[in-house]
């Protein structure tokens, strides 16, 4: 995808209303207050941890070209990290959705608002055996 698909999905995720019951969307999940648009996908198996890296910092470096142009629009984003968010949960902590998941894979996320809802940009590593994502997020739920 390029970063006018990634732009026209976040705007059409921003002009939807969200759904009642999660699942599955056109673009990746979603659920009561929010979105998570699956942008970009890599490959699933790594056999050389060196070419891991060298994705997963592909990976960063698209999320940075896509804030870029997300800031020229919104303003600076607040950067985000989800390390707490996941800990609070590891402890038994209920938190909200999307953070919840996002926590367990997303270390920290670009972060605007916008029109009373939050626009978020981050790279999703779940293990060093599945693919990482560029994801979006659209949400009317305040972070954690």
């Amino acid at each position: 995808m390029t970063t006018a698909r990634h732009l026209a999905t976040i705007d059409l995720l921003r002009s939807r209303p969200f759904p009642r019951e999660r699942g599955r969307s056109d673009v990746g999940d979603s659920g009561p207050g929010y979105y998570i648009a699956e942008l970009a996908t890599s490959e699933e198996f790594w056999e050389d941890s060196s070419r891991m890296e060298l994705v997963g910092e592909q990976y960063e470096a698209e999320r940075e070209a896509l804030a870029t142009l997300m800031e020229a629009r919104w303003g600076e984003p607040h950067v985000f990290s989800l390390w707490s968010v996941f800990q609070r949960s590891m402890d038994g902590e209920e938190i909200p959705e999307p953070w919840d998941v996002l926590s367990n894979s997303v270390p920290d996320l670009h972060l605007w608002r916008v029109d009373g809802r939050w626009i978020a940009l981050g790279v999703s590593k779940w293990d060093k055996e599945l693919p990482f994502q560029l994801v979006a997020v659209v949400t009317e739920t305040d972070p954690p």
